[in-house]
């Protein structure tokens, strides 16, 4: 049975309850966004710090209650032009000095008593303060942030298969209970291998959390709804960015901070208890044949909805009975996984170029907010406008999609955002800080939408029995992108033109690959493999409405009168009568409960038997 135009019409569509657990699903995203961007926080680098000046390396007849605090600053370390005080090095004098001019010869040494801080964005201590992991130790903040990306790319990978095998809900109460976990630990890490680790783990349950929680809010959807539901999902991501920087200076240490985040994961274990709020997906139990899971699912929405599910031609014939005929009592459930895109051509075409596509709207981000940085090195002023940029993105997202259609929309992204990037490679040395900065937000705007639109994309056209893992690799792919920024710091930004170029590159390339697409505009959501073979790309140019179709005289074939739903309820209808009535002759009255089982229908229906 088709469930776009059979069962879920008949349910109450896009009802009241519908919509309610799509409001639940909603808060999921805000959870999860709020310890994702927390990074940011964590691995914040003060603008200033210096080491501590060392006595052990001064002479014993330096006086230093004779200095200021500056002039002992600059005698204990050095100066570096166009940044100050030396970040990493510190005087060392011969013992037995009395100079203490510019022009007395003196050692320069790393620092051996720590460093002194400015405060942190938002933070008085975080990760970089508490372990000091500055000059020789700096490559640990980049590779803490590839550690994390690790997580959410292999939480993608498996707990997106997990939502195809064990189902939508399940796998959100698994991953959120091992995040919470997992949350309160990395509060207590007394160690950078500690906090890696842990890290690395709730990465993995934050991508279980959000992926389950994104798929089954769009298979409650009708198609005119599932872009707007989408996108307000985005809306509580940007809000929880757009809420950090405010948290982050009420709470000052990094552990608090931690704590504030898991706190929403941990309001979201009621949806164990309530499982009203974030139920089971009726669409995934239908394509996986789960047809006494299906029925009481089905109960529950009918029931919720206010819709009274009978045939008014056939009163005891009911949605159950239906599918109990269509489906049979033998039938087995059937559960599939990524590896069977292997058999696949559309599908696994649709999932690589989508997965592609993502990968640059990722990794092309970081071109684009580093010359923000050279704009203006403050560090809110880059947070800000990038979430500014986001909110815009979804915006427009919005208000052009369902006009134009999601592949032309993800088009002129690539299109904008690849013109954006070959501009400032081109002519970022002949062009004013003001063209740059303007070229630079284009490029971040679009490139944003290129990558939501790329993930929403892949939900429509992807088949609900491996909806699950195909989204996990498509995101799984957008977190390599995200991870390609930390490989360019870990090496102190020295591939960072020829990173640019490649993705300056993929881009262009992407605008051929995205013409290979289909449209899902208006269209229902695949539920098998067969399904998803179909969505194919439309054609290139359309017919003409007045050209004449070979043969000439080519009839129209007369319609036929077979009704399968008709001739469904009377198979059953007859098949019951014959198999379970006594009397010859019975009519069952209906009541008003929306779901009925055969049972309950010869049970409460007022019987009026009538003799031969």
């Amino acid at each position: 049975m088709d469930y776009e135009t059979k069962i879920f019409p008949r349910t109450g569509g896009y009802g009241r309850y519908n919509r309610v657990v799509v409001v639940f699903s909603w808060f999921p995203d805000f959870a999860v966004m709020l310890n994702l961007f927390s990074d940011v926080f964590y691995t914040s680098i003060p603008e200033f710090y210096h080491c501590k000046p060392d006595a052990q390396l001064l002479p014993p007849a330096f006086l230093p209650s004779n200095l200021s605090r500056q002039g002992y600053l600059n005698l204990t370390i050095p100066w570096v032009n166009g940044s100050g005080l030396s970040h990493c090095e510190l005087f060392k004098y011969p013992h037995n000095a009395s100079d203490f001019s510019a022009k007395f010869s003196r050692e320069r040494v790393s620092c051996t008593v720590g460093w002194e801080y400015a405060h942190v964005a938002g933070l008085q201590s975080n990760f970089v303060t508490e372990w000091n992991l500055v000059c020789s130790d700096y490559w640990k903040i980049p590779l803490q942030h590839i550690c994390f990306m690790t997580g959410w790319i292999w939480g993608y990978i498996l707990l997106g298969t997990l939502c195809d095998w064990l189902g939508r809900r399940r796998c959100f109460l698994f991953s959120i209970s091992l995040s919470c976990l997992l949350g309160a630990a990395v509060c207590l890490s007394s160690s950078v291998v500690a906090f890696l680790l842990l890290r690395l783990c709730q990465g993995a349950m934050l991508a279980g959390v959000f992926v389950s929680s994104y798929i089954t809010r769009l298979e409650l959807c009708d198609p005119p709804h599932r872009l707007m539901v989408a996108m307000i999902g985005g809306f509580f991501a940007m809000f929880a960015e757009l809420l950090l920087p405010g948290l982050a200076a009420m709470c000052r240490y990094w552990p608090v901070l931690q704590a504030v985040a898991t706190l929403p994961l941990i309001l979201l274990l009621s949806y164990w208890c309530c499982a009203s709020l974030f139920p089971e997906s009726p669409r995934w139990l239908l394509a996986t044949a789960q047809i006494l899971r299906l029925k009481r699912s089905l109960q529950e929405f009918s029931s919720r909805n206010g819709v009274c599910l009978h045939d008014d031609m056939y009163p005891g014939e009911t949605l159950l009975s239906e599918i109990d005929s269509a489906y049979g009592e033998d039938c087995q459930a059937a559960f599939y996984s990524v590896l069977e895109l292997r058999r696949t051509r559309v599908i696994w075409k649709n999932c690589l170029i989508l997965s592609f596509t993502l990968f640059i709207g990722t990794g092309i981000q970081y071109c684009f907010t580093r010359n923000l940085h050279s704009y203006s090195s403050n560090f809110y002023f880059g947070y800000f406008l990038r979430v500014i940029t986001g909110a815009l993105a979804c915006i427009f997202i919005c208000l052009s999609v369902n006009h134009f259609g999601r592949r032309g929309m993800l088009l002129l992204s690539a299109i904008i955002t690849g013109l954006s990037s070959l501009l400032l490679l081109a002519l970022t040395q002949y062009l004013r800080g003001g063209l740059v900065l303007v070229l630079s937000v284009v490029g971040l705007l679009f490139s944003q939408a290129l990558a939501m639109l790329s993930a929403f994309f892949a939900s429509e056209v992807m088949p609900t029995v491996v909806r699950g893992g195909c989204i996990g690799l498509v995101l799984a792919a957008g977190c390599v992108g995200m991870a390609a920024s930390s490989l360019m710091e870990l090496q102190n930004n020295s591939g960072y033109f020829l990173h640019h170029v490649v993705f300056a590159s993929f881009a262009v390339l992407s605008v051929l690959c995205i013409m290979l697409l289909p449209e899902s505009k208006r269209k229902p959501l695949p539920d098998s493999l067969k399904d998803g073979e179909k969505q194919r790309r439309p054609a290139l140019f359309l017919s003409r409405p007045d050209r004449d179709d070979l043969p000439l005289l080519c009839a129209r074939p007369a319609r036929s009168e077979y009704d399968p739903d008709n001739y469904s309820c009377l198979v059953s209808a007859t098949r019951r009568m014959l198999t379970k009535d006594k009397s010859p002759y019975r009519i069952a009255v209906p009541t008003d409960s929306p779901l009925l089982s055969d049972s309950e229908t010869l049970e409460n229906g007022s019987v009026r038997e009538v003799a031969s």
